[in-house]
Parts: C-alpha cells; sequence; structure tokens
C-alpha cells in the first residue's frame, strides 16, 4: 500500500513512461498478451435507489423494462452470434420486477449456450447467492460507487443501497456462496480520485487475503454523461487515468483489470499494452439494446411505481444507464487486437471442466 500510494503521487513524463514500461512487462508476464472480451447484458433498468449519479435512479423519469426470459434468450444468442462467450448480466435494483427467482431462471436458460456468466445485481445474502452459482453463474461485480462515507451518504438518498456496510461486505458473501471470479471498482468522479484509488487498493488487498481462492478483477470506470445530467464534482484526468491503471497493474501484478466501452475509442488503444486484461465491447446499457426486446412492455416508473405510458413509437427503447464513448462492433475490437500483437478471448471457461 506503500507503494501504491508513492505511485499515485504526481510524476514527470519521463516517470510516467517508466511506471508504462514496468507495467506493460508485468503485464506480459503474467497474462501474456490476451485479451478477454465480455458484453453486459442488461435484463432490467427498474430502480428503487435514489442514486444522484446513475440514469436508472429511481426518481429519473424515463423509459424502463423488464425483460422477459424469452427476450433474454434472444438477447444472449445475438450477443453469442457476435462470438461473446463471456456475458455480464446487469439489472436494476427493484425487488418487484427482478425477485421471486427471475434471476436464476434467467441463468439457467443461458447457461446451456453461454459459457461464461458472471452478474451484476443488487447485493444479496449468501443463501441467495448460492442458487445463482448453482445454475451457472460463475462471477459476481459489485462496485462500492465510491469508498468515502460522507460522499456515499450524500449520494445515495433512498433505497436499501444506502448501507454502505452492506455493500462493503458483498464481495466476501458471494465468495463464501461459491463465485469463482468476483470484480469490485470504484466510480471515479464522486471524491477526490487518490483518496479513492487508495481505498480501492486497500479493500482489494483485504479481498485477496481473505478470499484466497477466487480470482479477482478490479474495474475503474470514469462518470459519463446519463439521465438526470449529474455533474461531478471532481475529475479524473487522462494523463491520471493511465497512472492509476499502472500503478494497478504493477502493485497487483495478477489481478486483472478491466476497461469498459465507457472510455473513447483512442484512450482505449492507448492503454491496451499498459495493464489492461479484460474489455467489454459493442455494449449497450439498456435493457433490449441488442435486438430491440422489450418495447412492448415500456413504462414509466413514479417513485419506484409503475405508470403506463400513452403508448411509446416503435422506434424507442428503455433509457440507458449512461452513454458509451467507444462504439466500435465487436468485430472491430477483435481485429484491432489482432493487428496490435493481441490475442482476443471469447472463451476461457466452461462450467465442463469441473465435470467429474
Amino acid at each position: 500500500m506503500r507503494r501504491f500510494a508513492a505511485l499515485l503521487e504526481p510524476k514527470s513524463d519521463a516517470q510516467l513512461e517508466a511506471m508504462a514500461q514496468e507495467s506493460a512487462l508485468i503485464t506480459r508476464q503474467n497474462f501474456g498478451k490476451a485479451i478477454r472480451l465480455f458484453a453486459p447484458l442488461y435484463l432490467s433498468n427498474e430502480c428503487i435507489n435514489n442514486c444522484a449519479y446513475c440514469g436508472f435512479s429511481r426518481d429519473n423519469a424515463i423509459l424502463r423494462v423488464t425483460l422477459e426470459i424469452e427476450s433474454v434468450v434472444r438477447e444472449a444468442r445475438h450477443l453469442a452470434a457476435e462470438g461473446f462467450r463471456n456475458v455480464l448480466l446487469v439489472a436494476g435494483e427493484h425487488p418487484k420486477f427482478v425477485s421471486n427467482g427471475y434471476l436464476e431462471r434467467c441463468v439457467r436458460s443461458l447457461a446451456p449456450e453461454v459459457p461464461a456468466l458472471a452478474l451484476e445485481v443488487a447485493p444479496m445474502e449468501t443463501a441467495d447467492y448460492a442458487p445463482l452459482v448453482a445454475a451457472g453463474a460463475e462471477g459476481l461485480v459489485v462496485y462500492q460507487e465510491t469508498y468515502d462515507r460522507a460522499t456515499y451518504a450524500e449520494l445515495h438518498t433512498a433505497g436499501p443501497k444506502r448501507d454502505f456496510d452492506w455493500r462493503l461486505a458483498c464481495p466476501e458473501r458471494a465468495y463464501d456462496a461459491g463465485f469463482r471470479r468476483i470484480g469490485i471498482g470504484a466510480l471515479f468522479g464522486l471524491c477526490e480520485w487518490q483518496r479513492e484509488a487508495m481505498s480501492l487498493a486497500a479493500h482489494l488487498d483485504h479481498l485477496l487475503r481473505r478470499c484466497w481462492k477466487a480470482q479477482f478483477t478490479v474495474s475503474l470506470p470514469r462518470l459519463r454523461p446519463c439521465a438526470g445530467e449529474f455533474q461531478p464534482k471532481h475529475t479524473l484526468p487522462d494523463r491520471e487515468f493511465v497512472q492509476l491503471v499502472c500503478a494497478m497493474r504493477i502493485c497487483f501484478p495478477h489481478t486483472g483489470i478491466v476497461l469498459s466501452t465507457r472510455e473513447p475509442a483512442t484512450l482505449r488503444d492507448a492503454l491496451l499494452p499498459l495493464g489492461i486484461t479484460m474489455m467489454s465491447a459493442g455494449s449497450h446499457t439498456e435493457p433490449g439494446g441488442y435486438t430491440g426486446e422489450g418495447k412492448n412492455d415500456l413504462h414509466l416508473t413514479v417513485r419506484g411505481r409503475r405508470v403506463e405510458t400513452d403508448g411509446c413509437s416503435q422506434d424507442q427503447n428503455a433509457t440507458e444507464q449512461f452513454q458509451i464513448a467507444d462504439t466500435r462492433t465487436p468485430a472491430e475490437i477483435a481485429e484491432l487486437l489482432r493487428g496490435r500483437g493481441f490475442e482476443a478471448v471469447w472463451k476461457d471457461w466452461d462450467q465442463a471442466i469441473l465435470a467429474p
């Protein structure tokens, strides 16, 4: 942690270049030139939380939908046709819509066709995670958003997400339930970036000791425009973002680092050799975004309650969680990787590995 703190201090161009070279060398030593590709599949944008920075926030007047299982399967098959074998299922937090076995049914329906399924959903008890693991989910992603308690309380004004400690302990409950891959992260822009990075690193360091059988990834997403028009109070400039990625790789040489389509194409291309091991591609952040599924059930919610609309045109979609920045297709990303000497890894896991 002392070294990590030192690496976050202001650097000259020469010092930053030295960090980049060390980061690239460590990455090649531990991961080769393999880049895992994944896609998020949004199941629902219903939510009962008020989170000031999120497009799905309860009080935002947006078009919402929860996909039927058949629609989820169609979305997943579309992603499979593009090459993906690693899919992240994402849903807002609303027990009325995403409950009663819905997530388990989604996982069971997709498991025969998608070898690697991960979840980014509301935190649960260990006992509630266990059926999802048994159904075929092998990964869980949960971001603390911000590790600053005062900022967290200010930004989360309603809903179960207000409980800072409940969310903080979520990765450990997921580990106890049997998830083999766990992802954590902070949303940069909510708090001063060096303090946020130090807290994230401390959390990761703790989890690597406590949950030593799991494989961990860390994400460093920066805020993007979304419904509600939240304005970040802090910034993480590109230069410091590169520095943060290199510091993470140098101090956590075996931890995967995820880079999403939140970041612009030019920056994603520049970061490729410096520590990134996992990328999303061709992403949509709204339910039904890949195929147009769910348009027949679009509606509004007012303070968490469903309100029917007078009708939506066929060219309208559910509202996205945030705007993506890199709009290149999965095929274009795969071609870029090959052209840069990397290997695009669509699949690196199958349940058959555990078969007796």
